[in-house]
This record gives C-alpha cells, structure tokens and sequence, in this order.
C-alpha cells in the first residue's frame, strides 16, 4: 500500500498531507515531536511517511523541523542582510545573479492601470503544484498573476482574475500557461540556468507598490528579511505597515518572493497564500540549500 502511494500521489494529494504535517509540526515545534507523532498525525505509517516528506523536502522531518525555529530564522536574516548589502555595494539592479530565478518586472503605465486591462490578452490555468493549486496567468508582455486557491474552486479563482483584470479578454488556456508552472515547480531546485531566458513580469500597482515588489525580487532564494529590512533596502526603513500592505497585495506570488518577509522576532508572521503554505516554500527553499 505504501508503495502504490508513493508512485500514484499526484502533488495536490502529497501537498494536503505535507501542509497538514507542517501545521502539526509548527504548533508543536517546542515539544520537538518526533517521527511517530508526526506520522500518526497523518494517519500514515513511520515508514511512508519519513519516505513521502523526504521525496517532497529533500530533507527529513527532523531535518526540516529545524529550519522553523526563531533561532535559524534570525540567523537567515542577518545573512540576508549581508547579501543585500552586498548587490547594493557591487551595483546589481536586481539579485537576479544570486538567484535561482532570473526575473525581468515591467511596470504597467497608469494609463493602461486606470483602463483596467481594455485591449489586453491574458491567457490563463489552473495546476497543481508542490504548493498546492495554482491559478497563473500570463499575457504576451508576461506573468501578471499566480494565485494559490486554497478553498476556491476553478470557476471563483477564474472569476478572481477577471475582477482584477476587468476589461481584459480572459482566456482559459492551460497549454500556454503550463512551462511557466514547469520551469516554477520542478521538484528540482536548480532548473533554472543561465541559458534560460528571464521570466517576464508585467504588473499593475502603484509606484509605492512596484517599489516593494522590486525589493522582493532582490530578496535571495533561501533567504529571510524583515518588513522594516526590506524597507532599508530601498530607503524606506520607517514605512513597515505601508510595506507590509504592499507585500500582502503582490499578484505574482512565489516569483515575487514575499513569502521570505516575517517579523523581526523571527516569528513567520501572516501570509495572504496561508501560514502553512509560507512555512513549506521556506522549509523547502531551506532543504535546497543544503
């Protein structure tokens, strides 16, 4: 039965179950539960339980419980901080070099922002993916959404974008939208090469807003800032709650790291996507340090 599991789980399934181990697993983190009290929290054996997360990770339960403390969190944030510093010494416009993701955002103008899209494609699907169900969508100049759906179904994500985007031509076209979730979700952390071409952003949002999210894209992969970290970056280290409403509102989750944004405590803090979602892409992004 473990076995027939393991081959046949598609990645929504093993998602569910690794969201529902790292709730456990966070909630529990002082207690340090071991593998048996995670996996019966499952209603999974030791055995494919330690085998599934392992496949999922990279890394073991153990291992992974580690990369949830305030401990290694305050660490990660002072060396992100050095990191930033760093790309701000040597003149790089965007970490794009110490980054698995090479990302090129283009910035809507405010007359295409207050038409709300009118004479714009935007080509659309819904896939599954280590994270969960995604909705990405893409037009001819780049990605302008990636919404997790947790709780909505395919018809309310779909209805999301169109609100958004409210005089576009929405187009539901899964084959268009499916090697941008290809070259995003690869169980394999160093997909993306530097004979890849760039991934294209093309986002609506103010100039505050563009500001915030190009400080996101600075942040490195595996690494952890604070909202008032991320404001010294571009100068703004008194504006926090205005930062933390930008992060929030980002359209292109996961690309735009905001995920990698928690409180000075080393608490993980909120995220739009879900907590346990967040604490994945950082246990995961961790793992793939290693």
């Amino acid at each position: 039965m473990d076995k027939f599991l393991d081959e046949n789980m598609g990645d929504r399934a093993t998602y569910e179950l690794m969201a529902k181990a790292i709730t456990f697993i966070r909630q529990n983190h002082r207690q340090q539960p071991d593998l048996s009290a995670i996996a019966q929290h499952v209603h999974l054996s030791e055995y494919h339980f330690q085998r599934l997360f392992t496949k999922w990770a990279g890394i073991s339960p153990k291992r992974f419980l580690q990369y949830l403390t305030v401990e290694y969190a305050k660490s990660k944030i002072a060396e992100t901080k050095n990191l930033l510093e760093l790309t701000g010494d040597v003149g790089l416009s965007s970490a794009g070099r110490l980054h698995d993701l090479f990302v090129n955002l283009e910035a809507m103008s405010p007359q295409e922002f207050k038409t709300g899209g009118a004479g714009l494609q935007i080509w659309y699907g819904i896939h599954e993916t280590m994270f969960g169900d995604c909705l990405i969508a893409t037009t001819a100049r780049g990605i302008c959404n990636l919404y997790f759906l947790d709780g909505m179904d395919n018809q309310a994500a779909a209805l999301m974008l169109r609100e958004e985007w409210s005089n576009a031509e929405i187009i539901s076209d899964r084959e268009i939208t499916q090697p941008i979730c290809d070259r995003l979700f690869s169980h394999l952390p160093n997909l993306n090469t530097a004979k890849q071409m760039p991934l294209m952003l093309y986002v609506k949002g103010t100039n505050f807003q563009i500001q915030v999210w190009r400080a996101l894209l600075r942040i490195p992969f595996g690494g952890i800032t604070t909202y008032q970290g991320l404001g010294r970056s571009f100068g703004r280290p008194n504006a926090a709650r205005a930062i933390g409403n930008a992060v929030g509102s980002n359209p292109v989750s996961f690309i735009i790291p905001c995920h990698r944004v928690i409180r000075e405590s080393g608490e993980l803090g909120g995220y739009r996507w879900g907590l346990e979602r967040k604490t994945a892409m950082l246990g995961w992004e961790a793992s793939c340090q290693k």
